[in-house]
């Protein structure tokens, strides 16, 4: 089985922000494969279904984005995930607005949400999709852009990266990490 978690903030003021791609991500996901991600676990929103053949639970962590291991770790240890198995979904302001990038492992960069990650699993060893959200933010703290919306030259950009990042997550899970790495990295 996968679990695949996709990284935001709970709450209605933070619903369309960059810092919750990976909430929207993950929400396109279930829409697209009549998964309902609703139950409360381990401080998460969850749903399990069906990815092409491919068991997956795909989360959605309510313990605010820079504690987001508190939930995941748990879950992880709970369906017995290894970390191959884990796939994380999340912004990246180091990345250019609408790009993604796929990676094996590696380390938490500047997020917060991936330190919190690999401190509860005390492990890197997990694949993961990036979403850039970067872009000129002028003198605005990194804080205050994370938590801001798309204004309307982001929109269009940010949904085809988010559809370009659910293709990827089935490709992952149907054809695995190297062949989703091949088709998406940098597009």
């Amino acid at each position: 089985m996968y679990l695949i978690a996709g990284l935001g903030n709970p709450g209605r003021q933070y619903e369309y922000t960059k810092h919750n791609i990976g909430f929207l991500t993950l929400d396109l996901l279930a829409e697209k494969n009549g998964i309902k991600v609703g139950k409360l676990k381990n401080k998460a929103l969850i749903g399990d279904g069906f990815i092409a053949d491919k068991k997956v639970l795909l989360v959605k962590p309510q313990t605010f984005m820079n504690l987001s291991g508190e939930s995941i770790a748990p879950l992880s240890a709970y369906f017995a995930v290894p970390p191959e198995d884990l796939i994380v979904v999340y912004d990246d302001v180091d990345i250019p607005l609408g790009t993604l990038r796929i990676r094996k492992s590696g380390s938490a960069g500047t997020h917060n949400g991936m330190k919190s990650i690999i401190y509860s699993l005390n492990s890197d060893q997990f694949p993961r999709v990036r979403i850039g959200i970067g872009g000129d933010r002028g003198e605005v703290p990194l804080a205050s852009y994370v938590l801001s919306g798309f204004d309307s030259a982001q929109k269009e950009p940010i949904e085809s990266a988010v559809s370009r990042a659910v293709s990827a997550i089935e490709t992952i899970v149907t054809e695995g990490l190297d062949a989703a790495m091949l088709q998406f990295n940098g597009v």
